[in-house]
């Protein structure tokens, strides 16, 4: 896990060099025939999707043939995959399950490349934050290399819910660096996943003890203190990591959220529009957020226009129907409202 990033690459070379070594002979054409696949999981605005995803093999119905995670850049393999026909299938913390159409793996090809795209759940839980993530703590630049490669470990565990491992992983992780930030934060989602919510606002207290700019560790706290119903706090919290991280859709929704139950309806609204802002992979959560922020000021035109933004970018399901129902009884009562002064 140390050297993923300039590891993967080399992977994918030596396995196109491979293919086409294959495709000049014409294939190995045996009934042992295998190959390999290459998967890589994206977001919906591109963005890699990060490791600890589960990625599952599946044959003719739902037969499961190999099961892997992907590393810090959204990778998987699988190798000597026999010849036939497979789709993939992407689950995980924070994203819907995603599953492919079917594809084949047969001689013509060493290697293949399956791309899957999954989207963000918009209320999803506290997430695990890898070794070599761009958003690490100041204070983990110094730690050393046996500290991170116990916290790999442990997030490897927590993706494949082997709680005990993981737990022993994390704590040897954080015997080695005891300023370990990261190590605190992914703590507390061990935490958080094992329900216990006691120890999980420890560990994330003492991570941003520890670094009061770490922004995973602010927006972990932060989802905590919302499911408290915490509020204050968790606006607070989410603030800070909002100026960390100005452009992030997800805790720009939050922080709207938390400021929309602490009744700081005018913020709710500049909250909303910047996660809008911020790229179209917002949360379409935000202009309802925005809208129910409008209707507290009694502004409801600029309600409705939120409302219809919110169909706009998510027009089926039943959260569409219900704000269907909702901006039906608005115009039923702008309707029979009489006309201002001409």
């Amino acid at each position: 896990m140390r050297h993923g990033r300039w590891f993967a690459p080399v992977i994918a070379s030596l396995l196109i060099t491979l293919a086409q070594a294959q495709l000049h002979t014409g294939g190995t054409g045996g009934p042992n025939s295998s190959g390999n696949v290459h998967v890589r999981v994206i977001l919906e605005n591109g963005r890699n999707a990060g490791p600890y995803l589960q990625v599952r093999l599946l044959g003719g119905g739902t037969s499961t043939i190999g099961t892997t995670y992907t590393n810090d850049i959204g990778e998987a393999y699988f190798n000597g995959v026999p010849l036939g026909s497979y789709y993939l299938e992407v689950s995980g913390d924070g994203i819907q399950t995603q599953s492919t159409d079917s594809f084949m793996v047969d001689e013509r090809k060493v290697s293949q490349s399956q791309w899957v795209t999954v989207r963000r759940l918009e209320e999803s839980g506290p997430r695990p934050v890898s070794a070599h993530s761009t958003m690490v703590s100041a204070n983990d630049l110094n730690v050393p290399g046996k500290a991170r490669k116990e916290l790999d470990k442990a997030n490897e565990e927590m993706a494949m819910q082997n709680w005990k491992k993981a737990l022993e992983h994390l704590n040897k992780a954080i015997a080695l660096a005891p300023q370990y930030a990261t190590a605190y934060n992914n703590l507390g989602v061990f935490y958080a996943k094992t329900n216990d919510i006691p120890h999980e606002e420890e560990a994330l207290k003492k991570a941003v003890s520890l670094d009061e700019h770490f922004a995973p560790a602010l927006l972990n706290y932060g989802k905590l203190c919302m499911r408290q119903k915490n509020f204050p706090q968790a606006e607070e919290l989410l603030q800070k990591a909002v100026t960390v991280e100005p452009n992030n859709p997800e805790t720009l929704m939050l922080l709207a959220n938390a400021e929309f139950m602490d009744r700081h309806f005018d913020a709710a609204i500049v909250s909303a529009h910047q996660a809008h802002s911020a790229g179209q992979d917002h949360p379409s959560f935000v202009h309802y957020i925005a809208a129910r922020a409008y209707q507290q000021k009694n502004q409801q035109s600029q309600a409705l226009a939120e409302f219809q933004l919110f169909l706009q970018e998510e027009p089926k399901g039943p959260r569409a129907d219900y704000v269907r129902g909702d901006v039906a009884k608005m115009q039923s009562v702008s309707a029979t409202q009489p006309a201002g002064p001409q």
